[in-house]
């Protein structure tokens, strides 16, 4: 299996990672943190297809897909902090004046999952913030108890509720702790990872 990740810019293949099986269902498009939350609360149904369509025609695009040749089979979404709400969230701190990037959701299709697509998915995006000029990118992980090197894998988190993805994951993208947070996913905390691009 080769994993290719390319830039989210190609809508039908967004939808067939995050869109709904039924065409009228609301789903989340991976727009909660993306746009403000009365906008979020108001767009229903095929409305956040629709916005989401839009998204995939700027530039820079709204993330990265990964495609195991043209089968799309994973997604991430980065974007600047400062066009998200992290921006403004008052449970996940501010490191610095960074105008850093946010890595916020890595999500895999079932049925391609433990194939290790979210680590490449993480250097895809990683690698998507540095062409496009961030000098750091941030990710806001649950922080488990796993750690890399110290074996285990930390306590079981609701695969609904991984989309943030976990610390080990981004201490193995070379990522290091930045800051704690008051925010907390699935009962276990997130924590402020960072990874310098200059």
């Amino acid at each position: 299996m080769s994993i290719e990740v390319r830039p989210a810019s190609r809508f039908e293949d967004v939808r067939a990672v995050l869109g709904p099986k039924s065409p009228g269902a609301n789903v989340c498009w991976c727009l909660s943190y993306r746009i403000p939350s009365r906008l979020n609360s108001e767009l229903r149904g095929p409305a956040r297809g629709r916005y989401v369509a839009v998204l995939c025609r700027t530039e820079p695009p709204p993330g990265v897909l990964a495609y195991d040749g043209d089968e799309p089979v994973g997604w991430a979404a980065v974007a600047p902090r400062a066009d998200t709400s992290f921006a403004r969230s008052r449970t996940i701190p501010h490191v610095d004046d960074l105008p850093v990037w946010s890595l916020w959701c890595v999500r895999v299709r079932p049925g391609h999952r433990k194939q290790g697509i979210s680590h490449v998915l993480i250097a895809g995006a990683v690698e998507f913030a540095r062409v496009h000029g961030a000098p750091a990118i941030e990710a806001y992980p649950i922080d488990n108890g796993a750690r890399t090197g110290a074996g285990g894998d930390g306590a079981k988190v609701d695969l609904t509720m991984a989309y943030a993805g976990i610390r080990k994951n981004f201490e193995r993208a070379g990522f290091t702790h930045a800051a704690d947070t008051s925010s907390v996913l699935a009962g276990h905390p997130r924590v402020v990872m960072r990874l310098d691009l200059r």
